[in-house]
């Protein structure tokens, strides 16, 4: 194995269980020295972004410090990561460019009284179960702004996750940086003319969900959902920031910008 130079910082790979990802990691093992993950300065994930999400959310369940992360795209779309090509890595992770990433907290109460908490990197979505439409009641900062919103579902979006499910339920792209989250309905059929709202990053939203019973309804933040919920709770918990990095000509906040001019 060819040690990393003196003086670079302790490593550690994760990779994605599909076949290029394995097959990307055993090449990298075979090149570099790596560390475990509880161990490392950096860790450096291989795979797509779901990989990524997955590993970001192992780090904030994790004791200590949330490590940065460097991605090489394994995957499909590859927004939260970098190119896959593993030569010149040591100058690509001295050169990356980091980028702050603040995750949400959802809290859920289901219907039977229990309490659920989980981060989300991406957003926090809210989504009926059956064909019956949902209908919420929506809380901004203890303030009720919409007493009944019937709809398929409600999202609140990060920066990070702006260009994800929420930009697909025809939400706005947020700058990262911007101090903002998306609060953008899904398919909604009353109020019709309401197309959700931008409000700044220490808003705190609550979503009360009406008839649970006759109009049950889901809560997922990222990829972890509850069922059945009769209310969630939602804000920014600046505690658990994370950080990505990444190639200099290739950064977050420029693919972001340039979603709002992709045809």
């Amino acid at each position: 194995m060819i040690a990393s130079p003196e003086g670079h910082q302790r490593r550690a790979l994760v990779a994605s269980p599909t076949g290029p990802a394995r097959d990307a990691a055993h090449a990298l093992a075979s090149a570099w020295d790596w560390c475990a993950v509880e161990e490392a300065e950096i860790v450096v994930a291989l795979g797509g972004d779901g990989f990524m999400l997955q590993t970001l959310h192992t780090m904030l369940a994790g004791r200590g410090a949330p490590r940065p992360v460097f991605g090489m795209n394994l995957g499909t779309v590859g927004f939260l990561m970098n190119e896959w090509r593993p030569q010149g890595l040591d100058e690509r992770l001295a050169r990356a460019r980091p980028f702050q990433v603040t995750p949400l907290t959802m809290t859920a109460t289901g219907v039977d009284g229990r309490t659920h908490t989980s981060p989300a990197i991406n957003e926090v979505s809210l989504l009926r179960e059956t064909r019956q439409t949902a209908k919420l009641e929506v809380t901004v900062n203890d303030r009720v702004v919409l007493p009944e919103l019937a709809c398929d579902g409600i999202l609140v979006a990060t920066p990070a996750g702006s260009t994800a499910y929420n930009l697909s339920a025809q939400g706005p792209i947020l700058p990262l940086g911007s101090a903002l989250i998306a609060l953008t309905p899904i398919s909604p059929f009353r109020p019709r003319r309401w197309r959700g709202a931008i409000l700044p990053d220490k808003t705190r939203v609550s979503l009360r969900v009406l008839e649970p019973d006759k109009r049950p309804v889901s809560a997922v933040a990222d990829q972890h959902e509850i069922r059945d919920v009769a209310r969630v709770d939602i804000a920014m918990d600046r505690t658990r920031e994370l950080t990505l990095l990444f190639d200099p000509e290739h950064a977050l906040d420029d693919r972001i910008t340039a979603e709002q001019f992709a045809a």
